[in-house]
């Protein structure tokens, strides 16, 4: 392998190291040719381009053979065997081909597409951490020391662009995760070295703002609109210019919505907390002597305010942090375990159960976990509460419901409304501003309503008001929005003679309560507007949250124009129905559960309720067929990000499809199609897709279908689209199918031999990923059934895929490869491309694993060829990998170590939670087979580890597992038990796998000692 321990740097000075040891580049062209040739590293740098940037436009005669002089030089200056320098000679120029991760621009640039990728996803502590890590990199002004006109004009300016957009992107991290205040200073110097940056100025006004300096915030607005007219004649730009008004109108949205801290995933706090002291100390209290506290109380008492700021008083107290799980968007109980785990980054995606695994993560940790909005699932969250404080002692549970669990060790505490002014003597034995009801009141008030003060003149009023709403908090914010249009005495004259519509089953709390709270939301609701009041109710059916397009694609219809949804959404916004985040690329509203049940009931009152759950199911189905056709495709990683965002609405779309009669065909669709783009992979969750697809299957169907769905890309499917679903108040419902068909049309009968044959084929593919063969082997024997697979006939793709996967994986069989072969061929007539690729991927896996040198050659360059082709980052990954084994088996194996470290790059750069378990153990077997056997035995090391996390079973994959098997054997033999199994539990103890696995050159590795030394 070509690298020979050499270290390159360009984020600076130009620098070498090799073995560690800096070479000195003195000579001037030297440093320019050097230069050049990393800036195009792994490329061909033609001899016209080296030549125009070590002489401009006045080369000297015979340059050519000048040039190749400088290139001997540089070679002779880099030393070493000439096999080990990475300056290679090519007919039309040069090229230098440092190892992985050799070169920190490489890294840079690494490091900030995964970055990027993690804050699509909204893992902004991750990206923050990445972008630091990578900004590090740099040590002063690229290529400050290479006196060449050309690269200072052309490329040294290009590089100080992307340093600057990494810094904008780690700010805008930092700022998502609460770190405005120190965030301050640092912005005040960007602004300052970069005074034309729109971007760093906004940033600055919203740390600003976020830090309680309004006016600070709208003085900078001021500072860089003039220094725009004056240095560029040009107003400030739409950012700047919405931020402005935002700011201005005290915009809810800008507020943060992340706790800062490492430990535990808390929210922050983005409006003032008013009293409940006594409350803080009793939760502090309880959770000293006691392992599980329940906080209940009506709705909207302020349960979650009161639990969460517990949680980070005494954060303090948890060495492993305060970890919340809201449970609001939870419809369906059986998938609680699933979701606590999700809060955790638990990434097992083995066949165990998932509570055995969150024991398995918790048993040693001491820390709080928060499980908010329970009253729904109160069932199966104490049965999960009861197991994990049995087998974890130092966990600690914190819950919010509005009823007791049930559990005999449960500690409950009820959270009372806020302290109010006695009816008599008003102000008489402290101020009014002392009781925390009206407190909160002025606190609200301020943002909405700026001019408002209690004052003599108003006291009493307020007090009554406080009263009147029974010192509820939520009633109170929403009776603080109004006071920017109305007087107090307005608002008490409204919120008289409301008729008692609610009943509490909580014996502890006032039925008065409930009741006073529906008077206030029915008075917010009766003081919108009637389209805002249609909008609030069909809001109610998203679940976890929504953007716009979704908004206007279930809600529009008569009465609400889609053009109209926009200005509406503004309006419940400013009006405290909606919260409001615009922290990733779209902006995003959610309901209050409260408000949400509320807008619930009328739109049930309305008799629209299926109709426009028809359409939030159509509309969902939509987006999980469109990003099933866009799999293989450019935009895999954005769809990936945008279904992780939606998946609790794609959650309640598949509930619904279950528990409404003639559904489940349209669920099964989309619980296809979301396997098709391996969201259950990419989210560590195959577990729940196998659920859904049991559920589906199961379920009776007696659904219009129109064309079919393809096949997905884990495993061949015809899910059937919707037929269009009568809403008689909406405009109509329709579900076409976007995904090209390789069924015929299935008849609507239950359920349809094809679609039979798609879920189970499915069923085995997940089970074969889980290493589950039992499950396998039932779900197979579905797709074999004379009732799905009519005898005689020629193997539909789908039964010819999963066939030929089931026989790769389970038998290691040769058959495998004329049974993927014909799927192939059948997807890709059909203009299936996420299916066609799966299929070509498993082919030339199987070509490589079991077939001759020629057809895992031809294989495999085909794979790659269609896999760069398609654009998609996710198929590029495999179609390395699948190089890499068809070299390791049949060529070149110090070549198949790149391909591999390429494709394990790769993997992490889109975040890709399954293939890198791959890479480590396939890199593992190369660097065995080229004959660097420590290394060897701690890649082993760390890809085992790898297995612990994601719960990949290599036993149930057989050509993986005796690869496995030989790569074990061959280092074991080499390096003796002893050297080997230190060598391993030093591999199995790395915490940065990526740089270990992709940095590291073995080229010394030591010398292999016989057995038993």
């Amino acid at each position: 392998m070509r690298g020979g321990g050499f270290e390159f740097k360009v984020l600076g000075p130009i620098e070498v190291l090799r073995e560690g040891a800096r070479l000195t580049v003195r000579a001037p062209k030297l440093r320019i040719l050097l230069a050049s040739l990393l800036l195009d590293a792994g490329r061909v740098v033609t001899v016209e381009t080296l030549a125009e940037r070590l002489w401009g436009d006045d080369p000297p005669d015979g340059a050519r053979n000048t040039l190749q002089n400088y290139v001997l030089r540089l070679r002779r200056l880099l030393g070493g065997a000439a096999e080990h320098v990475p300056l290679v000679t090519r007919p039309q120029g040069y090229l230098i081909e440092p190892a992985p991760g050799a070169l920190d621009l490489h890294r840079f640039d690494a490091l900030v597409r995964r970055a990027r990728t993690a804050a699509t996803a909204d893992e902004m502590g991750q990206a923050s951490a990445l972008l630091e890590e990578a900004l590090l990199l740099w040590r002063g002004e690229a290529l400050s020391d290479v006196p060449s006109e050309v690269l200072r004009r052309d490329v040294a300016p290009v590089l100080h662009e992307r340093r600057l957009d990494a810094i904008e992107l780690r700010v805008e991290a930092d700022l998502a995760l609460g770190r405005h205040e120190s965030l301050v200073a640092e912005l005040h110097e960007l602004t300052t070295a970069h005074p034309l940056r729109e971007r760093f100025w906004a940033q600055r006004m919203v740390a600003l703002y976020r830090s309680g300096r309004q006016g600070d915030a709208l003085r900078c607005h001021r500072t860089v609109r003039d220094l725009l007219a004056e240095e560029l004649g040009v107003d400030p730009g739409a950012e700047l210019r919405e931020l402005h008004q935002r700011i201005l109108t005290a915009d809810p949205a800008l507020l943060c919505t992340r706790a800062p801290g490492d430990r535990g995933n808390l929210p922050a706090e983005v409006t003032t907390f008013v009293g409940r002291e006594r409350q803080l100390a009793e939760v502090g209290r309880l959770l000293a002597a006691n392992r599980l506290v329940t906080l209940t109380g009506v709705g909207g008492v302020g349960k979650t305010r009161l639990a969460l700021r517990a949680g980070a008083e005494l954060c303090g107290g948890f060495p492993d942090g305060v970890w919340l799980s809201d449970l609001t968007s939870l419809a369906e109980p059986r998938l609680l375990d699933q979701i606590v785990a999700e809060v955790f980054g638990i990434r097992d995606q083995s066949a165990r159960r998932t509570v055995d695994i969150l024991v398995e993560h918790l048993r040693d940790k001491r820390l709080l976990l928060v499980l908010d909005n329970c009253e729904h699932v109160a069932g199966a969250v104490a049965a999960l509460v009861d197991v994990l404080l049995r087998a974890c002692p130092g966990l600690r549970v914190l819950t919010t419901s509005r009823h007791r669990l049930g559990l005999q060790s449960e500690h409950s505490l009820l959270v009372p409304p806020l302290a109010l002014p006695p009816a008599t003597a008003t102000g008489a034995c402290r101020p009014l501003t002392g009781y925390d009801a009206v407190s909160l009141l002025a606190a609200r008030a301020a943002a909405s309503a700026p001019g408002f003060r209690v004052t003599p003149g108003n006291e009493e009023s307020v007090a009554q008001l406080c009263r009147r709403l029974d010192g509820i908090p939520l009633a109170i914010e929403l009776a603080a929005v109004r006071l920017g249009t109305l007087s107090v005495e307005e608002i008490l004259e409204r919120l008289d003679h409301r008729p008692q519509l609610l009943a509490t089953t909580n014996p502890h709390v006032t039925p008065r309560h409930h009741q006073t709270l529906h008077d206030v939301i029915t008075w917010s609701h009766g003081l919108c507007t009637e389209p805002e009041r249609l909008l609030w109710a069909r809001l109610s059916v998203f679940s976890g949250g929504f953007d716009l397009e979704a908004a206007e694609e279930v809600c529009h219809g008569p009465g609400l124009p889609r053009a109209d949804i926009l200005d509406l959404l503004a309006g419940l916004v400013h009006k405290s129905i909606l919260i409001v985040s615009a922290g990733g690329r779209r902006t995003r509203y959610r309901l209050l559960e409260t408000i949400r049940q509320y807008g619930r009931r009328r739109l049930a009152d309305l008799g629209l309720h299926d109709a426009v759950r028809l359409r939030h199911r159509d509309h969902y189905q939509r987006l999980a067929a469109r990003a099933a056709t866009g799999w293989c495709g450019p935009d895999e990683v954005e769809w990936l990000s945008t279904l992780r965002r939606e998946l609790p609405n794609l959650r309640a779309a598949l509930r619904f499809c279950l528990t409404r009669p003639g559904q489940a065909g349209h669920g099964l669709e989309i619980a296809v199609n979301l396997t098709r783009t391996r969201i259950w992979f990419f989210s560590s969750t195959i577990g729940e897709g196998r659920l859904w697809l049991e559920q589906m299957c199961a379920a009776p169907s007696s659904a219009p279908s129109s064309a079919p769905s393809s096949a997905p890309s884990s495993a061949p499917s015809s899910a059937p689209s919707s037929a269009p679903s009568s809403a008689p108040s909406v405009s109509p419902s329709v579900s076409p199918s976007v995904s090209p068909s390789v069924f015929p049309s299935v008849s609507p009968s239950v359920p349809s031999e094809p679609r039979r044959e798609a879920a189970a084929a499915l069923l085995v593919w997940i089970a074969l990923c889980q290493g589950d063969q039992e499950a396998a082997g039932v779900f197979l024997a579905r797709c074999r059934a004379p009732s799905v697979r009519p005898s005689g006939g020629d193997l539909s793709p789908v039964a010819a895929y999963i066939e030929g996967a089931h026989a790769l994986l389970v038998h290691g069989s040769d058959r495998a490869i004329a049974l993927l072969a014909r799927a192939r061929t059948a997807f890709r007539h059909a203009g299936a491309q996420g299916d066609a690729h799966m299929a070509t991927m498993m082919w030339a896996m199987a070509c490589a694993f079991l077939g001759d040198r020629a057809t895992a050659l031809d294989a495999g360059a085909a794979y790659l060829a269609e896999a760069e082709e398609s654009g998609g980052a996710w198929a590029c990954t495999w179609a390395l990998w699948t190089h890499g084994l068809t070299e390791l088996r049949h060529g070149d194996p110090d070549r198949s170590t790149g391909l591999f470290r390429e494709a394990l790059r790769r993997q992490y750069d889109i975040d890709d939670r399954w293939g890198p378990v791959w890479g480590l153990e396939s890199l593992a077997w190369a660097v065995a087979a080229t004959g660097r056997h420590v290394h060897a035995a701690e890649l082993l090391g760390s890809a085992y580890a790898l297995r612990q996390v994601t719960g990949v079973a290599l036993i149930g994959l057989r050509p993986f597992h005796d690869a496995h098997v030989a790569a074990v054997r061959l280092t074991r033999e080499v390096l003796g038990e002893q050297a080997y199994e230190a060598a391993f539990e030093r591999g199995s103890q790395v915490d940065d796998i990526l740089t270990f696995a992709t940095t590291r050159q073995q080229g010394d590795d030591e010398p292999p000692r016989p057995a038993g030394a």
